[in-house]
This record gives C-alpha cells, sequence and structure tokens, in this order.
C-alpha cells in the first residue's frame, strides 16, 4: 500500500518547499504537488492530510549516547534540580527516602553543574552526600559525564583511601591527604567497576526506552557511543543486543555505532573479529572508531594550550591519551579501513589529534576517510585550516551554547574565547558540520539546538556568544538532517525527502523559516515516521 502525504510545506532539503510526498515500501516515491502525488495512487491506498504543517526529512542526531540515555532514564534526573546544591541534596535525599535501593544497589544520578548552584560555587563532595547517607553507596555524575562525586560508603566498597594514585588521564580528588570524593575522567572507572552491571534485558529495556524518547524529538537516526557504558559489560554483548533489536524490529531509530575503544588492544580484538566501518544494516551499522581525548570545559578537563582563566591553579586540564599512545590508536584505526571520531573539547586536545590523524593519513593513503571530530570548541584559527586541509567532518552540539555562553570567556580566556565555538566559519570553508546533542549530557531537544545554532543565545538570554559564527535556519536543519548523514556516508539514502531515499520524515508544529528564531524551541513535534512507520505520533492526524 502506498501513503500519500497532502496538503504539507514540504522542506526537502532543497528550497522552495513542496506540497506532498508519496511513501512505499519505506522510501520515497515521488515528491510534488497534490495532484502529482495523488495521480500515482489509487483506492486502495492512505491519504493523509498534513493541514499545513511543516515537515523535513528525520532528526539525525551526529552524536550521542543511546544507551547512557536510557540508563539515565532509570537514575535520579538531576538537571531540574540544580538550582542550588541544598536543593539537589533535599532531591536525593527525599528519592532516598522514597524508595531506597535494594540490597548491593547504589543510589545514581547524574545532572548536576556547579556553575548553576545559587548557594555555593563549588562542585560537591563527600561530605555532601554523607549528609544524605552513610550506609546507601551514592554516586551522582556531572551533566558532562567527566566528573562524579560518590559519599564515603561508596569510597569503602571501592577501596579508595588517601593511598590511591590517579590513573592517567583521570584525577582522584584530594583534600589534607584524603580522597574528597570527587573523580574525574578515568578516574570515574575507578568506582564505576564496583556498580552491579546490567544483563541483557535491562540492556535491552534501556535502549528501547531511549528510542522511544528520542522519537519524541522527531529523532529517527543517532550516531552513538554505546561499548563502554557499564564495567564488567562487553562490547560484544552491547552490539549483539543492537543487532537482535535491528532484526526483531525493536529499534525505532537507526543507528550508526561509534564505537569505542580505550586501547589497542581492545581495538585490534574488535577488528579481529570483522568488523569494519560500513558493516550492518539500515537499522544497525558499525560506524567509526569512537576516541576520548580529554575532558569537559565546564569540569575545567579540557585541555587547553594554556591555563584555565578562571582557576586559581597553573591547570590546563589533561589529555587521556599520550602523544605515542593517540598515535597508536589513530594509526591502528586508519591502517585497517576504519573512520574515526574523536572527542576533542580543548585546542591542545586538538592539535594531538590532528597531529595524529595527519600523521596516519601520510602513512596509509586512502579516499576519503571522512575521519571527524567530536565537539570542536575551542579552537585556533590554523586548526580550523588544518581540519579543512584533511578533509575532516565536525560533530557539532549548538545546544552546548546554551551552558557554554556562560562560561567560555571566564574558562579559556577572550582571547581563545573569540576564535572558538567556529562551526558556521568551518561549513563556510567546505567542511561538513553536522550536529547532535551528546545526550544525556543534553537532552535530545533538536529544535532547542536550531534555535542555539541560529541565535548563538542561551535559553535565559545570556549572549548572543560571536553572533558572526549564526547558522541560517536552512543550514541549522541541514546540520541535523543531511550533513548528519554525510557524517555515516549515507548522503545518498537519507537526509532528503527525495525519490529512493529512505522514507524517514518529522512533522512539526510550525515552518521554522516563518518562526520568530527566539521560538524555534517551541515548535513541537506533532509526528514522526520511520520508513514510512508511525513511531511517534501526537494524534494530530
Amino acid at each position: 500500500m502506498k501513503s500519500a502525504y497532502i496538503n504539507g510545506n514540504v522542506y526537502t532539503g532543497q528550497l522552495p518547499v513542496r506540497q506532498a510526498f508519496l511513501v512505499e515500501q519505506g522510501v520515497f516515491r515521488k515528491v510534488g504537488s497534490n495532484g502529482e502525488v495523488l495521480r500515482e495512487i489509487s483506492g486502495e491506498d492512505r491519504v493523509v492530510d498534513l493541514r499545513g504543517h511543516f515537515v523535513c526529512p528525520g532528526f539525525n542526531d551526529s552524536h550521542m549516547h543511546l544507551l547512557s540515555f536510557g540508563n539515565s532514564l532509570r537514575t535520579l534526573r538531576l538537571a531540574e534540580h540544580s538550582g542550588s546544591l541544598s536543593d539537589m541534596l533535599r532531591y536525593v535525599r527525599s528519592c532516598l527516602e522514597e524508595h531506597p535501593p535494594g540490597a548491593g544497589q547504589w543510589l545514581l544520578g547524574r545532572g548536576w553543574n556547579q556553575d548553576s548552584f545559587s548557594d555555593v560555587s563549588r562542585m560537591p563532595d563527600r561530605y555532601d552526600l554523607d549528609g544524605i547517607s552513610t550506609e546507601v553507596p551514592i554516586m551522582l555524575t556531572r551533566a558532562c559525564g567527566h566528573c562524579c562525586v560518590v559519599n564515603t560508603k561508596a569510597l569503602e566498597i571501592s577501596r579508595i583511601d588517601g593511598n590511591t594514585l590517579s590513573p592517567e588521564g583521570g584525577d582522584v580528588g584530594m583534600r589534607d591527604g584524603r580522597p574528597d570524593g570527587r573523580f574525574y575522567d578515568n578516574a570515574m572507572e575507578l568506582v564505576q567497576r564496583c556498580l552491579p552491571p546490567p544483563g541483557r534485558e535491562e540492556i535491552r529495556d534501556m535502549l528501547r526506552n531511549a528510542c522511544r524518547e528520542v522519537n519524541r524529538y522527531g529523532i529517527t537516526s543517532v550516531q552513538s557511543d554505546d561499548y563502554l557504558v557499564f564495567q564488567g559489560v562487553s562490547w560484544e554483548t552491547v552490539q549483539d543486543v543492537l543487532e537482535e533489536m535491528a532484526r526483531t524490529g525493536e529499534l525505532t531509530v537507526r543507528v550508526y555505532e561509534q564505537a569505542q575503544f580505550t586501547d589497542v588492544k581492545g581495538l585490534e580484538d574488535f577488528l579481529g573479529k570483522g568488523n569494519r566501518t560500513g558493516k550492518g544494516g539500515n537499522m544497525f551499522r558499525i560506524g567509526p572508531v569512537k576516541l576520548l581525548g580529554d575532558g569537559s570545559l565546564g569540569s575545567r578537563t579540557a585541555y587547553l594550550s594554556r591555563p584555565y582563566a578562571d582557576s586559581d591553579a597553573d591547570t590546563r586540564g589533561f589529555p587521556l591519551y599520550s602523544d605515542r599512545e593517540m598515535q597508536a590508536m589513530v594509526t591502528c584505526a586508519h591502517s585497517h579501513g576504519m573512520q574515526l571520531a574523536v572527542h576533542a573539547i580543548g585546542d591542545a586536545c586538538l592539535d594531538q589529534i590532528l597531529n595524529a590523524m595527519e600523521q596516519a593519513m601520510q602513512a596509509f593513503p586512502r579516499p576519503d576517510p571522512r575521519h571527524g571530530i567530536v565537539h570542536c570548541q575551542i579552537t585556533r584559527p590554523d586548526q580550523l585550516r588544518r581540519i579543512r586541509d584533511l578533509g575532516l567532518h565536525v560533530y557539532a552540539q549548538s545546544i552546548f551554547l546554551d551552558y557554554d555562553n556562560h562560561i567560555v570567556e571566564k574558562r579559556a580566556g577572550k582571547e581563545l574565547a573569540g576564535t572558538s565555538y567556529h562551526w558556521k566559519t568551518l561549513m563556510d570553508m567546505g567542511v561538513s558540520v553536522s550536529n547532535g546533542s551528546d545526550c544525556p549530557v543534553e537532552l535530545p531537544h533538536v529544535m532547542a539546538g536550531v534555535e542555539c545554532a541560529v541565535t548563538r543565545t542561551s535559553m535565559d538570554g545570556t549572549g548572543p556568544y560571536l553572533p558572526g559564527e549564526a547558522f541560517s535556519v536552512r543550514e541549522a536543519l541541514d546540520s541535523y538532517t543531511l550533513r548528519g548523514a554525510e557524517a555515516s556516508f549515507e548522503e545518498t539514502v537519507k537526509g532528503q525527502i527525495a525519490p529512493g531515499f529512505l522514507a524517514d520524515f518529522t512533522v512539526l508544529s510550525e515552518n521554522p523559516f516563518d518562526t520568530d528564531p527566539r521560538r524555534l524551541h517551541e515548535i513541537s513535534v506533532l509526528l514522526c515516521c520511520l520508513g514510512g512507520k508511525e513511531v511517534y505520533d501526537a494524534h494530530l492526524f
């Protein structure tokens, strides 16, 4: 059966908008006027009146963490309670009283941000959490995912004391020779390894719930980092569950897996089992090797070329790999035909990654490896030129401006902040720039991301930050659709509403081209279709 969608404002990826389109067997068959589309159907086919609503290709979040998002949905959601430290602690205490964890279980939460606290200007520590409980282990992760805080009970279970050394690429917080309960980047694993690992069915439930939630935001494709979420759960287990869900139709988003590994041995094991970029089907496919280069700006663990401007200490953050280790990882992936997507927030980290990629590409030349930089936030003009010259993709997160507008100049200093978050400049230089949320760092709220891209202003009105870097509405929409497809080598099969393309599309309550830019985040999703099948319906039609 064919489905004809008529009376719409259909942004196909090209302007002007069209009126109607036809879907058959999961792909778009025709795009045009009502009359042109209706001539292609019979009495047995379906006709949907779009009632003048705006339609665009299904949104593609080009960097997120689907399994971590599913996990966050079953833990304490701290972002809504971070107006003050005291408010957050009250919320955690009430949750513990109402829903105490079972034997051997931890109380977990994510989403706090010390920059939002109105009553203190510091991160929480073990003593804050001890005020909630000294019997139940508690771990609360910062919104960025690069820092956590635990109570004394958790330290005892993890066997962490004043003699515990910080691992390479991480830091164990200490005060007066004792752990203060704060852990940064690789040091978080010292605690995470003691958490009870979930089973296969729990993993499946988390993924299923995460899929449903991202569909609500109009998302039909994600490029997701899922393999190293839980200590004690192998990448094979996660991949097997995703592949099984793809076969059984349980995935309601297309997943392009950003396969994270932390050492050459693990990567070689993955490659030795026949995994390569592009392996899989149109619901689950192996994507790039994902590497973490540094931490986050908010936790001051992003690796900068100069000291943080708002830190008393002479700290520049830190890299998660030595130069030699990064070179080995990049060369191993590139020489085996893998795409690479490497997290870089600080400019010193970006130098390290660009050097490693350039050396690997010179040693093992091949056409269009389409390696990319995830985040690409603190940058210098010379680095932008190198990104262009190396033919790299950039995975931006415009939604980060909602928070980072408040801190970027404080953290990086005025000079460096003046050349950062330069995604429009990169785009104008010919670099493909896609967009995403890094969810659960941020919610996968695409239209909020579109607004930040267009206005360069936070939701509370802070900004605009470097308004010359603003995207047009069309560029913002394309960054969540066509550019996302380019990131995964799929620009000939999705990201546009065109004959022969996968019938992934989203219906919005308003036309973004006609909406006040400061109201773009208010546009709601009415319908989300994957391969022509409804995966979210607000019951308008």
